[in-house]
């Protein structure tokens, strides 16, 4: 049997920051410091932070007056700022840049008078964030069928936001749906998608061209892993979501010749080679390779308050 890593996997850009936030915030301002939500979804990355001082929340109203408090990468509502702010809370902003990015738009839609349409998944944590800056004008679709439902005042005056864990591929039969029943409507550009997203659902096409089996290292709250896995299965691929290397099972290896192995936006490299490692003792003894290497040339800035 082989091994196969997929490239890119794993960390991206704006998890790297989000994840050096709450470090260097410990390290220059000294535990605790409260986090507003799982900064990624990942549970040994949090459990990682807890055991140095970070204390995770979903109100800042759980937090001390005047205690310092980190906004997670998925990003927070204007309501969720105010809060803070009437608390007395210091804050340091970790919301990754791409979603800054959606905020403004959306923010800059509502006040061009348009209604507003956002592709994601209801319940997500950043969707939320993103439907408070326009809460009385934005409309959320999951899907197609959610379109052929939708109901605005103006068909001439609407715009498109999409959740940015989302791909291009994701998203294209939802756009598409959209431009079909609203023709004026202003959809996203491509680049507000994330890069990672698109780059991680390419490599695991990538993998499934060889691959047998496809394991998928992350989280179940993680919308951009639970996508992988939808995808290596739709390409043909027995896939399995696993946390880390305990939730493999041997059943799972039977007739494979060659398995897959990829990670999610929030999962860090330790777990794959952990899973790796568990891989080879199933299988016996296996090799391992490596897809070409990928290098994204991402990198986000810290906050002022940390450079």
């Amino acid at each position: 049997m082989e091994i196969v890593l997929a490239s890119p996997r794993g960390f991206c850009a704006g998890v790297d920051r989000a994840i050096e936030i709450v470090e260097q915030a410990l390290a220059r301002f000294g535990a605790p410091v409260y986090v507003r939500h799982e900064i990624v979804h990942n549970r040994h990355v949090v459990e990682d932070l807890r055991a140095k001082g970070a204390i995770f929340i979903d109100d800042p109203a759980d937090a001390p007056e005047g205690a310092l408090l980190v906004f997670s990468a998925h990003g927070v509502s204007p309501a969720v700022r105010q809060a803070a702010a009437e608390r007395g809370l210091r804050v340091i902003d970790a919301t990754c840049p791409l979603v800054t990015k959606v905020h403004v738009e959306t923010q800059r839609m509502a006040r061009e008078d348009c209604e507003i349409v956002l592709v994601g998944h209801r319940g997500h944590v950043e969707v939320e964030g993103t439907m408070g800056h326009a809460p009385d004008r934005i409309h959320l679709v999951q899907n197609v069928d959610d379109v052929a439902q939708l109901e605005v005042r103006d068909p001439s005056r609407l715009a498109c936001v999409t959740q940015t864990t989302l791909s291009v591929d994701d998203t294209r039969e939802i756009l598409d749906a959209l431009r079909a029943r609203f023709p004026s409507i202003r959809l996203p550009r491509k680049d507000d998608i994330c890069y990672a997203t698109q780059n991680r659902q390419n490599a695991v096409k990538e993998l499934t061209r060889e691959a047998d089996v496809v394991i998928v290292v992350g989280a179940p709250e993680s919308s951009n892993s639970n996508r992988l896995v939808e995808l290596a299965a739709k390409s043909g691929a027995r896939a399995y979501l696993v946390q880390d290397a305990r939730d493999l099972e041997a059943a799972w290896l039977d007739g494979a010749r060659q398995v897959g192995v990829t990670a999610g936006a929030s999962a860090p490299e330790v777990l794959v080679q952990g899973v790796v490692a568990r891989l080879r003792d199933l299988a016996g003894g296996a090799r391992v390779r490596s897809l070409p290497e990928v290098d994204e040339g991402i990198v986000f800035q810290l906050p002022s308050e940390l450079r």
